[in-house]
C-alpha cells in the first residue's frame, strides 16, 4: 500500500512575486484604477448584475419606509421602529453597492423609472402589519437567493465584491430571521 504523496515545499516555493512585472504592469494600466492583470472577473456582467441588486435594495428601502410610517395597530411602534432601522440598512448596502460599481469602471443605475423594473423584489405597499412584515420577510429570502447566487458566481475571480456581498447577505440573513419571528407573533 502506498502512501499518498505530500507537497513539500521549502522557504523558496512557498510565495514568490514578481515585483518588477507587477511594478510595470501598475504603471502600464495606471488608468484602469483598482482593475489590476489578477482580476479575472467578467467586469461588465458583474456591473449589471450589481445594477440589479442596487434596485433592490433601493425598492426594499422604500417599501420599509413605507411600512415605517404607515404601520398601525398593537405592537406596532416596536415593529415600526425596526422598519425603519432595515430601512437604513438597506440604503446603506445600496450605498456599497453603488460605490463598488463606480470602483468597477461602471455607472450606477439610480434611474427611477425603471427602478421596480429592475429589482428582484416587489414593492407592494401593504396596510396590515401583518401583510407588511410577510412582503419583507418574502423579499429578505429573495435577496437572501439572490445573493447566495451571485456570489457563487464570483468565487474568487473578485474576492472584493464577494466579500461586499457576503457582508450584505449576512443583514439580509438577520432581516429575515428577525421578522420570521415577528410573523409568529403578530
Amino acid at each position: 500500500m502506498s502512501k499518498p504523496l505530500q507537497a513539500v515545499h521549502t522557504a523558496d516555493q512557498a510565495f514568490k512575486i514578481d515585483i518588477q512585472t507587477i511594478r510595470s504592469n501598475a504603471r502600464k494600466h495606471v488608468m484602469n484604477g483598482a482593475q489590476t492583470a489578477g482580476y479575472s472577473a467578467d467586469c461588465e456582467t458583474i456591473i449589471k448584475h450589481l445594477n440589479a441588486a442596487l434596485a433592490t435594495e433601493i425598492v426594499c428601502s422604500l417599501r420599509y419606509k413605507r411600512h415605517y410610517f404607515t404601520a398601525k395597530g398593537l405592537n406596532s411602534k416596536g415593529i415600526a421602529d425596526e422598519f425603519n432601522l432595515h430601512a437604513q440598512e438597506e440604503q446603506a448596502h445600496a450605498d456599497l453597492i453603488a460605490e463598488r460599481i463606480v470602483q468597477l469602471g461602471g455607472e450606477p443605475d439610480f434611474a427611477p423609472d425603471t427602478l421596480v423594473s429592475r429589482s428582484h423584489a416587489d414593492y407592494v405597499p401593504c396596510t396590515d402589519l401583518q401583510e407588511m412584515i410577510k412582503e419583507n420577510l418574502v423579499a429578505e429570502r429573495i435577496a437572501i437567493d439572490v445573493y447566495h447566487e451571485l456570489i457563487s458566481y464570483i468565487g474568487e475571480s473578485d474576492s472584493t465584491t464577494r466579500r461586499m456581498l457576503e457582508g450584505i447577505l449576512a443583514t439580509e440573513e438577520e432581516h429575515a430571521d428577525e421578522l420570521a419571528d415577528w410573523l409568529k407573533r403578530t
